[in-house]
C-alpha cells in the first residue's frame, strides 16, 4: 500500500532544539530584568482577558509584564536556596502557581499597589462563571434584537417569534439566577443582552526587593489599603 504524503517524519531533536532555545532566551530576559528592575511582583488575574491585560502593558511601558509559562520562570528565579538567581528569589518561585506573572518595575509598593487596586474592567461573562445577579425577560417584543437574531435567540433556548417583523418573547423567560454557574447558551445571552457579570481584576500578591534581597507577602484587601494610606500619610 502506497504512503500517505501525510505520513511525514518529524524530527523530535529539532522541534526540542527550538523549544530549549525559546526558553533560554525567556530565562535569560528574566534574569536581565532581575538585574535591572528595584522591585519584582507576583500578580494573579481574576476573570483573564489578553486585550485588558494588553491595555494594563501599554499602562505600564515602563515596566516589564511576564505572563504564563510559570515552571520557566520558577527555573530563571530558582526554586530552592541552592540554585535561586539571587538571594530570596526561591520564595517568589513558589507563588508562581495558576494563572499569575511576573512586574519588574521600579515603582514603589505604594505605588504599585494602589494603581492595581483602583484598575478594574467590566467585561462579558464566560461559560463556567457565576452569575452575580438574576436576570428576567418579560413576556411581548424584545425590540433591541433584530429580526434576523430570532432564530439565533431560538436556538439560545428562549421561546420567541416573529410578530409583524418583531422579535417577540412568547412567555417569561429566567436568563439566569444568581449565585449559579452559566451554561454557553446563557453568557451568549446576557453578551447580547448587553449584561455584564465579569470584572477584570489584577491581585498583587508579593514582592520581592532586589536591593535588600527581602521577601513580602502582600495581600489587597481593605486591611491592606488602610495599611497603604497609612504609608502615604507617612510620605
Amino acid at each position: 500500500m502506497p504512503r500517505s504524503r501525510r505520513d511525514k517524519r518529524v524530527s523530535l531533536t529539532k522541534t526540542t532544539k527550538k523549544g530549549l532555545q525559546v526558553k533560554q532566551n525567556l530565562i535569560e530576559e528574566l534574569r536581565k530584568c532581575v538585574d535591572t528592575y528595584k522591585n519584582l511582583f507576583v500578580f494573579s488575574v481574576e476573570n483573564m482577558r489578553n486585550n485588558k491585560l494588553k491595555d494594563m502593558r501599554s499602562a505600564w511601558k515602563h515596566s516589564r509584564f511576564f505572563f504564563g509559562k510559570n515552571k520557566v520562570m520558577m527555573v530563571a528565579l530558582g526554586k530552592e536556596p541552592a540554585d535561586e538567581y539571587k538571594d530570596g528569589l526561591h520564595k517568589v518561585s513558589k507563588q508562581l502557581q495558576g494563572e499569575v506573572g511576573l512586574l519588574f518595575t521600579n515603582r514603589t509598593k505604594v505605588q504599585v499597589i494602589k494603581w492595581f487596586e483602583q484598575y478594574t474592567e467590566s467585561d462579558f461573562a464566560r461559560a463556567g462563571n457565576v452569575a452575580t445577579m438574576a436576570v428576567t425577560l418579560d413576556a411581548g417584543p424584545l425590540p433591541q434584537f433584530t429580526h434576523s437574531l430570532e432564530p439565533q435567540l431560538r436556538q439560545l433556548g428562549l421561546p420567541t417569534t416573529l410578530k409583524k417583523g418583531v422579535v417577540t418573547l412568547l412567555s417569561d423567560y429566567d436568563v439566569c439566577k444568581e449565585g449559579a454557574s452559566l451554561t454557553p447558551e446563557q453568557a451568549r445571552l446576557l453578551k447580547l443582552l448587553g449584561v455584564e457579570m465579569a470584572t477584570f481584576k489584577v491581585t498583587i500578591n508579593c514582592m520581592w526587593n532586589s536591593e535588600t534581597g527581602e521577601f513580602e507577602q502582600l495581600t489587597t484587601d481593605g486591611r491592606n489599603k488602610q495599611k497603604v494610606e497609612e504609608m502615604e500619610e507617612q510620605e
